[in-house]
């Protein structure tokens, strides 16, 4: 480079050098006004309101059956024992009615809850299939059936003329399948893709291998749902025991409960050879103890199968 060209490079002054940007302040959320703050306030208060209305009878039983006797005959507000004991707990698990009616319960909401979902997905997958002759007729029948009923007394009529009455079947057969709940798992399969199907085909599957290898396994979301609602009607129901059941040894746990807390208060103090005294537990603690009972494997057992409960209404309803 010749010397001039240097002087002239070197008489040039260089560009500035960018000065680094300062950092950015967050910047502060939008001032609330008075009037929205009170909106927010009104809403937790009426949640709280509503969630200590909820709770609460649930608590007052609880506490009820904490009571001593003397205590739970008190009529006022209930919060907290203030004297807790577990006599009365004591003596319903100590009852040989209530075990007897638990047993009962649980066959009855095992094998019904099998024998549901069982018949349900194979009433389902057939009607998945946009090929299956009759489709449509058969899922008219299943909404005609949804806003339309025989009632009781033909039902009653149809459980006495099969010979199912005071059996155990009288219990789990006649709800065994529910329209609302086959409308659900069909949707859901329809949502699965067909590749897998045909492609089970294509390999020589036989159509129940399909249901039982290919798509029940991708239908665990609904299959929880339809189980836990099966499980839930089961373990609640009491009408149709009182209306099919007559024999003691098969009454279930809703049954028994109701005799206790309607019509036999001292039922179970009489079977545990009990005498009614100051330090015996009340009618009132007995009855809340067993309903307590009877209401903690649902308790327990729910928030397993909650997760779920909502991912399987969205698919199987939305879908398909």
């Amino acid at each position: 480079m010749p010397p001039a060209t240097l002087t002239a490079a070197a008489a040039t002054p260089s560009a500035p050098t960018a000065k680094p940007r300062p950092p950015q302040r967050r910047r502060r959320g939008v001032r609330r006004t008075p009037g929205e703050w009170a909106v927010d306030l009104t809403i937790v208060v009426l949640l709280a309101a509503l969630a200590f209305v909820t709770l609460y009878p649930f608590l007052y039983v609880l506490t009820i059956s904490l009571s001593s006797n003397a205590e739970s005959q008190q009529v006022g507000f209930h919060l907290l024992p203030v004297d807790p004991t577990f006599d009365a707990w004591r003596a319903v698990l100590e009852s040989s009615g209530i075990l007897r009616a638990y047993g009962n319960t649980i066959i009855r909401t095992v094998a019904g809850t099998f024998l549901s979902v069982l018949l349900t997905s194979m009433m389902a997958y057939p009607l998945a299939q946009k090929t299956f002759p009759h489709r449509r007729l058969i899922n008219f029948l299943l909404l005609f059936s949804l806003l339309f009923g025989g009632g009781f007394i033909p039902l009653f009529l149809l459980v006495k003329n099969l010979g199912m009455l005071d059996t155990r079947w009288s219990l789990i057969l006649p709800g065994a399948v529910a329209a609302m709940n086959v409308i659900l798992m069909r949707n859901f399969f329809q949502a699965i893709p067909r590749e897998l199907t045909e492609a089970a085909r294509v390999d020589g599957a036989s159509e129940l291998r399909i249901l039982f290898r290919v798509v029940l396994p991708l239908s665990k979301p609904v299959l929880a749902v339809i189980s836990l609602w099966t499980a839930l009607a089961h373990w609640n129901s009491w009408f149709d025991a009182l209306l099919y059941i007559n024999d003691p040894d098969k009454q279930v746990l809703q049954m028994f409960i109701r005799n206790t807390v309607v019509t036999q208060h001292d039922a179970i103090i009489t079977d545990v050879g009990s005498t009614i005294g100051q330090s015996a537990p009340s009618p009132q603690s007995l009855s809340a103890a067993a309903i307590m009972i009877a209401t903690l494997p649902i308790i327990i057992l729910y928030p397993f199968l909650q997760r779920y409960f909502t991912q399987g209404i969205l698919l199987g309803s939305v879908k398909g």
